[in-house]
């Protein structure tokens, strides 16, 4: 049986992101599935947005981790971006520095790539791409959600899975094929309940 495909779009700043990809990777140890880490910018969704104040400067925060791991994408290989994922959620989600870039830089340190890839951090001729790419999102999904995005090919896309904690073995690979299944149905949109936990990094 060939591998599964499953894409995950990702800014790395959320933390239901990082629990997502968590998911997968343990789905992935259990199911024969193929992911594929994608990028996309909670920044460029939330570009002239009204938000609450704190909110606001997060997001004006959140363009650098996105165009860092955006380099590491271009510039690199899948598992370039998947060692850069998981150091710089490790850094930031799991270990608790609120420190982007420091954890980008962690992240960075992961990979095959150069220490000097911060210098995108900054680089704001990146900031297209990073809306282009938003936008490929948004026509998977549209604009009234946002990461993270998981897609089993063209058409079979949803916002989510929004899980605390991360599923593990047998329990992970059960929740990917019953998502995977949903996706096989035109008409489905959307299961939600009141979320009554946050991120458990465990």
């Amino acid at each position: 049986m060939s591998a599964r495909p499953v894409e995950l779009f990702f800014d790395p700043i959320c933390p239901w992101a990082w629990m997502t990809s968590r998911w997968l990777l343990e789905a992935s140890q259990v199911r024969e599935v193929e992911i594929t880490f994608s990028i996309m910018s909670l920044a460029a969704l939330n570009e002239g947005r009204d938000l609450p104040e704190g909110y606001r400067r997060s997001m004006d925060d959140a363009w650098g981790p996105a165009r860092t791991a955006l380099a590491v994408a271009q510039q690199g290989s899948q598992e370039d971006l998947a060692a850069f994922y998981t150091a710089f959620g490790t850094e930031y989600h799991v270990g608790g520095n609120s420190d982007r870039r420091a954890a980008a830089v962690a992240g960075l340190a992961a990979t095959s790539l150069g220490a000097d890839l911060i210098s995108a951090y900054d680089d704001e001729s990146l900031d297209p791409e990073l809306r282009t790419r938003q936008k490929v999102v948004i026509e998977l999904v549209g604009d009234e959600v946002g990461t993270p995005v998981i897609s089993f090919g063209p058409g079979r896309a949803y916002f989510g899975p929004v899980i605390s904690p991360a599923p593990k073995g047998e329990e992970a690979g059960t929740l990917f094929d019953g998502l995977e299944l949903m996706t096989r149905t035109e008409g489905f949109f959307e299961l939600k309940r009141t979320r009554t936990v946050g991120p458990i990094f465990d």
